[in-house]
């Protein structure tokens, strides 16, 4: 347990850093050689490095109609049912940020509009192989549907059977899309970047994956003029905010969903009880023993921190200073804090609110930044799968209302050639 109040700035900054991603330089050789690879080789590197790294031999890259078919209709009704649910519920939020052009007239004679129109090819990665993530195919799927892009590719690792999982294609038919490619790792994401004979080129890439899909993101992104990427990633993280009224069941809870993401990730308690974060740590022990991927969260409590704070708007101090993907106000009168919470990039309000409520079912984007990134970077949301662009309407009336303006700044920025754009128009009547 740490005593925040004890501690110098100083150490109140180093209890906040987060796990250290390394700058694995052998890790970015290896992601370099697959993406010349596929850039050089295409469709016939993408199967080579799907036996290498998978240990699968695949023929078709692409999921023909009659798999998918087969695929829905051999699903367990009960799973469809929930990914009906789930997405009825994320197709219900996405769907209110659906928003006309905006026009404007600044000035009688000027007519301003930003202009929305949505990207027209993207290109999702659905981390999948023996743990297919459902949900990250709605998350994606769903606005990128609603958005109206036209090409929507998805890439997933093959299963066992060569086949991308059942869950995965039908989580996808609900989105509307029927083009998808059994191919994971870094070479999918190549694939995507560069387009092969079979997989098509895309304007922006979207999805989480491992340490190489990540990789493979950032190095395409930074060809210049490739692809774009949707956020930077890091290990996942949660904050829980804490008083004397939350349950320690509840709380223990939360920590260990997210725990089991992954080794790397990273949760904290804030509280003013320490009856509170001692009942935790108690919990914690109880509860692992129950997961199936307890060795994962136990190593990833190695980076826990238990800090005890004077009161609830210190522990909020704490969660802006760390500014969480997830943050969970498990206190009383939770909502009355919301205004002073700053940095974040999805909050869970009161005890009934886990996060594994946003990860799944409740509406919202589970795709979220990490690493400290919600200072300035928003979750995923429609906005992701579009591109605003301004125009602007002149009669001669409105620029004659600010020609006068226009030619003074010019002037003054000794950019004459800007003036006279103006002023020749107006047949020398400012010069």
């Amino acid at each position: 347990m740490i005593d925040w109040q004890s501690l110098d700035p100083l150490q109140q900054a180093s209890i906040l850093q987060r796990p250290i991603m390394k700058d694995d330089e052998q890790l970015q050789g290896v992601v370099g050689k697959i993406i010349r690879a596929v850039q050089e080789s295409g469709d016939d590197a993408l199967k080579v490095l799907t036996g290498r790294f998978d240990g699968i031999e695949l023929e078709d890259l692409e999921v023909s109609q009659s798999e998918i078919e087969a695929a829905i209709s051999n699903l367990d009704s009960k799973v469809k049912e929930a990914i009906d649910n789930a997405h009825e519920m994320i197709e219900r939020f996405h769907r209110a940020q659906v928003q006309p052009d905006i026009q404007v007239e600044t000035l009688r004679g000027i007519e301003c509009t930003l202009r929305i129109r949505p990207l027209q090819s993207v290109g999702l990665y659905v981390p999948g192989g023996e743990t297919p993530l459902i949900s990250t195919a709605l998350m994606l799927g769903v606005p990128a549907q609603l958005a109206g892009c036209k090409q929507i590719a998805l890439v997933s690792p093959p299963n066992r059977n060569s086949q991308i999982a059942p869950e995965i294609i039908y989580a996808a038919s609900k989105c509307g899309i029927d083009t998808l490619f059994k191919v994971g790792g870094a070479q999918a994401i190549a694939a995507l970047a560069f387009g092969t004979e079979t997989l098509p080129k895309v304007d922006k890439l979207f999805g989480p994956g491992n340490r190489y899909v990540t990789e493979a993101k950032r190095q395409v992104s930074q060809i210049q003029g490739l692809v774009g990427i949707d956020m930077p990633a890091g290990p996942s993280e949660l904050l829980i905010i804490g008083d004397q009224s939350a349950n320690p069941r509840f709380v223990a809870a939360d920590l260990l969903s997210q725990a089991e993401h992954g080794p790397d990730s990273q949760v904290i308690l804030v509280s003013d009880s320490t009856e509170l974060i001692s009942r935790v740590k108690a919990e914690l022990k109880i509860q692992m023993k129950e997961l199936g991927r307890w060795k994962i969260a136990r190593e990833a409590l190695t980076h826990a921190r238990y800090i005890c704070v004077r009161d609830i708007e210190q522990a909020i101090e704490v969660s802006n200073s760390y500014a969480p993907e997830h943050l969970i106000l498990n206190v009383e009168n939770a909502e009355m804090y919301l205004e002073s919470i700053i940095h974040a990039g999805s909050i869970f309000v009161g005890p009934w609110a886990p996060e594994s409520a946003g990860d799944y079912a409740s509406g919202t984007n589970h795709v979220l930044p990490t690493y400290g990134y919600a200072r300035f970077t928003d979750s995923l949301s429609l906005k992701d799968f579009q591109k605003f662009s301004t125009v602007q309407k002149l009669t001669k009336a409105g620029l004659e209302g600010i020609a006068e303006t226009i030619v003074t700044i010019a002037q003054k920025e000794y950019l004459d050639a800007h003036a006279k754009a103006v002023s020749m128009r107006l047949e020398g009547d400012l010069i």
